[in-house]
């Protein structure tokens, strides 16, 4: 397995996991890689610092790292606690919309409705059309136990 540092052109960053680096240039000739934030397909790898293996299998963690194999571990070098004081910090600050988000995040980006922070619920193609009309949105990883509490 081979991972890369990649980023679409509307300068989101993220990883992929490929079999080989053949399977890679497959995937992504055949525009199959696509960004998880908006979807977009053009998909380039980008520069990354080298993996160094110690071999010290028994070695501690840096606290608030994540354990390998756990869900959030693909949060770039992001510790589980970190991520999770993170996604609590946004849910207790945010106003939840669920799936009047992309409306609402119209009317607030176009003046028709007063600033405040929102967070709900788009598709793929919902998340495209806001990020082609110049609308920041980011893709929240919320846990399970969040998913039906409003603030």
């Amino acid at each position: 397995m081979i991972v890369f540092d990649l980023g679409c052109e509307n300068q989101h960053r993220f990883e992929g996991w490929f079999a080989s680096n053949e399977d890679f240039e497959r995937q992504l000739g055949g525009k199959l890689v696509t960004c998880p934030l908006c979807g977009n397909a053009g998909v380039v790898r980008l520069p990354h610092a080298s993996h160094i293996r110690t071999g010290g299998k028994d070695r501690e963690r840096a606290p608030g790292t994540a354990p390998a194999g756990t869900a959030w571990q693909h949060y770039a070098n992001v510790g589980t606690e970190i991520l999770t004081r993170l996604v609590e910090h946004i849910v207790e600050n945010t106003e939840d919309v669920g799936p009047a988000f992309p409306e609402e995040a119209r009317k607030i980006h176009y003046r028709e409705m007063p600033d405040r922070r929102i967070r709900g619920t788009a598709s793929r193609e919902e998340v495209e059309a806001l990020t082609d009309e110049g609308i920041e949105v980011v893709a929240l990883p919320l846990p399970a136990h969040r998913l039906g509490k409003t603030h």
